[in-house]
């Protein structure tokens, strides 16, 4: 059973990724052995992180996406910023106006959408696109103020209650993150409880298996 069970969490996460690779295991699922090796192909791409806001939070969230194993385009409007130099690990940058560039691109259950321009004349425009998609995640950066502010500008603007529910803002989850970096991991942690199901709690006060099985 304890094979079974780390074989079908491995494959699980590798297929969610679109990650084809060999694991190897013990007979009690150990993942250290050569006991037993498995194979697992996937056929889909990697899921997509859309990056908006060239700013020193996107190149972390950036890194953080390539780690997770998402195909990740960092997008600005404005070319100083948004240049491959300032984001090495993502997988393109594209300098255009940020609702423009959504508007043309293919948008699936498996996009993440991290809206960090923190600027109204950006993010409400691309919000309006956002929320409008399939994308399994959409979240933007701000404070709870801002948050507020951004939601009655997207009223005015004709989305409806259903669909401002989708957005996760202020984006991440509560890890008490200051720096980029712990940002980023915030809002790796909430993509991760999303995809999965989980609690979101220590696992220390929780019961029962760690990894609940979940159909996808």
């Amino acid at each position: 059973a304890r094979l079974d069970d780390a074989v079908d969490d491995d494959a699980r996460g590798m297929l969610a990724q679109g990650v084809t690779g060999l694991r190897r295991y013990g007979p009690q699922g150990e993942r250290r052995l050569d006991d037993l090796a498995v194979f697992v192909q996937a056929f889909a791409p990697p899921p997509r992180m859309l990056v908006f806001g060239a700013i020193d939070f996107a190149a972390a969230v950036a890194r953080v996406g390539k780690f997770l194993g998402y195909h990740v385009t960092v997008c600005d409007a404005r070319p100083i910023f948004a240049t491959a130099r300032r984001f090495p690990e993502a997988d393109e940058v594209v300098v255009r106006w940020p609702h423009d560039y959504l508007a043309s691109v293919e948008v699936d259950e498996r996009t993440v959408i991290c809206v960090l321009t923190h600027d109204p004349k950006f993010d409400v425009p691309l919000l309006e696109v956002a929320l409008r998609t399939d994308a399994g995640y959409v979240g933007a950066m701000g404070s709870r103020r801002t948050h507020e502010d951004r939601l009655a500008r997207l009223r005015e603007a004709g989305l409806s209650e259903e669909e401002l529910a989708r957005l996760r803002s202020p984006i991440g989850l509560d890890l008490g993150a200051r720096t980029p970096e712990e940002t980023a991991v915030s809002i790796a942690a909430e993509l991760i409880q999303l995809r999965w199901g989980g609690s979101g709690r220590p696992l220390a006060t929780t019961e029962g298996r760690i990894h609940t099985s979940t159909e996808h």
